[in-house]
């Protein structure tokens, strides 16, 4: 049991941050909430959840039988996956301060708009985001296992498809609503910040685990 708990969890809280760090899905989500509709918001979020079980099922086929066949892969992509991470939290931290492009265009919140659009939308986004790809192998590459339970594989997919939709629900609701909009514009700077430093911290440690073993 512990071995499917372990790197679930590991994988669940490096997704988490990752989901949380602002980048195109992030403003996607929020300008559909904020021109369109809290449905449509909801729609996309949806969306952000089916492309990350694609992904999901892409690095856990793709690191698998890359591994078996190369294994001192394994190692190099740990160390390629560590210093990717400490590269993109340098990025969010010293871009924390710019202004996020989110600004309402068409319509106004409560305005009826198309789901299936935005679901599609809202996927699309997140499977032709390239750096979203090296965060999931990144990622996975640090906490699973070199051979992976059958168990894992399965949970892994379900688990990232709640933790996506999960948050840009959240996302959805709450920048549809003007108080929580202000509200996280005002504190964008120290919330990119933060996800920054925790981004950094992952990559020294996933650059340190390769290092020692």
């Amino acid at each position: 049991m512990n071995d499917i708990t372990v790197p679930l969890l590991g994988i669940a809280g490096a997704m988490i941050v990752g989901a949380m760090s602002p980048g195109p899905s992030f403003v996607m989500v929020a300008r559909t909430a904020v021109s369109a509709s809290r449905g449509d918001g909801l729609a996309a979020a949806l969306g952000m959840g089916a492309g990350g079980i694609v992904f999901a099922i892409a690095a856990l086929v793709g690191l698998q039988a890359a591994f078996l066949a190369v294994p001192a892969l394994y190692l190099g992509v740990k160390l390629l996956g560590g210093a990717y991470l400490v590269y993109l939290g340098i990025r969010i931290w010293r871009g924390a301060r710019e202004p996020l492009a989110v600004s309402q265009e068409e319509g106004s919140p409560g305005t009826r708009g198309n789901g299936w659009r935005a679901f599609l939308l809202g996927m699309g986004t997140q499977i032709s985001n390239p750096k979203t790809a090296v965060v999931y192998a990144s990622i996975f590459a640090a906490f699973l296992p070199r051979e992976v339970p059958l168990a894992l594989a399965l949970a892994v997919p379900a688990v990232i498809f709640c933790i996506e939709t999960g948050w840009y629900s959240i996302v959805a609701l709450a920048l549809s609503s003007a108080a929580p909009r202000s509200a996280y514009l005002r504190y964008k700077a120290w919330i990119d910040r933060a996800a920054g430093g925790v981004m950094v911290l992952l990559g020294v440690k996933l650059l340190s685990g390769a290092r020692g073993g």
